[in-house]
């Protein structure tokens, strides 16, 4: 069971730094996909209302596209020095690669 246990950490902590990588390294085209879902899910939204009438479905689709949205221009929109987050991201990643 320990042995398991061990086995199912380390092979955790790969994954975990398996996906950090792949998210410094593609941020963009994460953030890409994150807009062609918001666009989706307004469209969704839209349909799905106009199609069934209802309005609880497509209003909780407009909030996690807006929710989306948010976290988008959170990562994009720069701070008072210029930066954005993920340019301070990169910078502190770089910075600790080298040390």
């Amino acid at each position: 069971m320990i042995i398991n246990l061990a086995l199912s950490h380390r092979a955790t902590i790969k994954m975990y730094d398996a996906l950090v990588e792949f998210f410094t390294s593609n941020v963009n085209v994460v953030l890409a996909f994150v807009m062609l879902a918001v666009f989706g899910l307004v469209v969704a939204a839209f349909f799905t209302w106009r199609r069934t009438g209802s309005k609880e479905k497509p209003a909780l689709m407009v909030v996690l596209a807006i929710v989306a949205l948010a976290n988008v221009l959170i990562w994009t929109v720069p701070t008072d020095s210029g930066d954005t987050p993920i340019d301070q991201a990169e910078n502190a990643l770089q910075e600790a690669e080298a040390n």
